[in-house]
Order: C-alpha cells, then structure tokens, then sequence
C-alpha cells in the first residue's frame, strides 16, 4: 500500500479492469509507482470490475473496452450512467482502432478516454485530471472521433438557432467538439485562455452538462461536429 502523497493527502485509490494481463500488470505496476496513487484492486473482466468497484469504491476506475462476461460499455454505463445514485468516475483506456464504441461509452457516463499507447505520463496525467472532478478528452483523440463517428452518429432533429447558448459560445463548442484545446481555441479567435475557460463553465451551464466530454457528445448530437 502507498503512503500518502507528499502533499499530505490520501493517494488517489485507482481499480484497474483489463482482461490482458500483461496489460494489466503495466498499468497497475505504473500507477502502484507514484507516491499519490493506490491501486486498490485489479480485474479482467467488466462484471467483476462492476463488483469491485461497488465494494471498494475507488476514487477512479481505469476502464478497457473490450473484455469478456461483460464488455467496459455496459460496465462503465453501470457505474457511471444516467441515474446512477453514485456515479464512479471512469477513464476508458483502449486501443482506439480495435474498438467502435467510443462514442457510445463516452455517452455512457466516461470521464474520460485515452489511447493503450499514450505514454506513461498522459495516463498519470489523464488519472489525476479525472479525480479531481474535470473531464479528460485529448485533443488529437477528439479529432479521431470526429473522423471516426460523425457520419454515423444521429443528429437531433433540433437546429442551432434552438440551442440556448451566444453565438460566441456556440463557435466555442463548435471549436472543442472540432477536437481543440483551450490554447489553441484561443489561438483561433484571439482571446486569452482564461475566457475560453469562462465560455467552457458558461456552456456547461446553461447546457446542464457535466464536463467537456458531454460537451463533445453534444455537440456530435446537435450536429455541430464537422
């Protein structure tokens, strides 16, 4: 067991659900290493993380796709999905070209999502982001889901003009549904990041969404993806 972080607080208590097992023993010996991590359980399959998590309740749920008796979708719309009284966090790491259901699983309640391959540090980074309460979904991995999904992805019946948000908002979700970060939004219509982030807390709001991963979905849903 980790001691507490050099801030003083309790490590972050990560379970890790991945029906590969040498993947799996990367990952857990990656995040057992850093001083605010815990890794309070280990599963390969997404029934048993289900269970796992219920009883362990961990801070963050590091969730794989595709795994048998019950697939990270179905289990990660049972931890985290809409009317869940206690909704876990979950961050879906998988191999992106092997799966089809990304967008589903974002739609299903995911925090966020990263790819097997990213480096070490982006999943440590992708952790944190995701205990903390904020949303993590990598630019470049928007811009995939863009590509990959727009076309299949029913859009509402409802136009632009039927969404409460300013035109500039709207241009805002515009740009991070497009797969840009806050820098490089910023870039784009030549204001600082610190009010793209009050757009960002402004569409949240008004749109009633938990975090920028909803914001993706929505804006796939409304058509506003391009």
């Amino acid at each position: 067991m980790n001691t507490p972080s050099p801030s003083g607080s309790a490590p972050t208590r990560v379970l890790v659900c991945d029906d590969q097992a040498l993947i799996r023993m990367g990952l857990v010996t990656i995040i057992d290493a850093q001083p605010d991590m815990e890794v309070v359980g280990e599963c390969g399959d997404g029934r048993k993380g289900v269970d796992l998590a219920r009883e362990l309740d961990p801070d963050v749920v590091v969730m794989d796709i595709r795994m048998p008796v019950l697939d990270g979708l179905e289990a990660t719309r049972l931890l985290a999905g809409a009317g869940v009284a206690h909704p876990v966090k979950v961050l879906v790491v998988t191999t992106f070209n092997l799966d089809e259901y990304v967008y589903e699983a974002l739609r299903a309640g995911a925090s966020g999502f990263l790819l097997k391959d990213a480096p070490p540090d982006h999943l440590l980074h992708g952790i944190r982001t995701v205990a903390m309460g904020a949303a993590l979904l990598d630019p470049e991995v928007t811009r995939q889901l863009v590509g990959r999904y727009a076309t299949r992805i029913r859009p509402t019946n409802g136009a632009p003009e039927d969404i409460p948000l300013t035109p500039r908002e709207l241009e805002v979700l515009r740009l991070i549904a497009n797969g840009l970060s806050n820098s490089e939004i910023a870039a784009a219509l030549v204001i600082s990041q610190e009010t793209v982030k009050t757009f960002v807390s402004r569409i949240l709001a008004k749109l009633n969404l938990r975090d920028r991963v909803q914001a993706v979905v929505y804006a796939f849903r409304h058509g506003l993806a391009s």
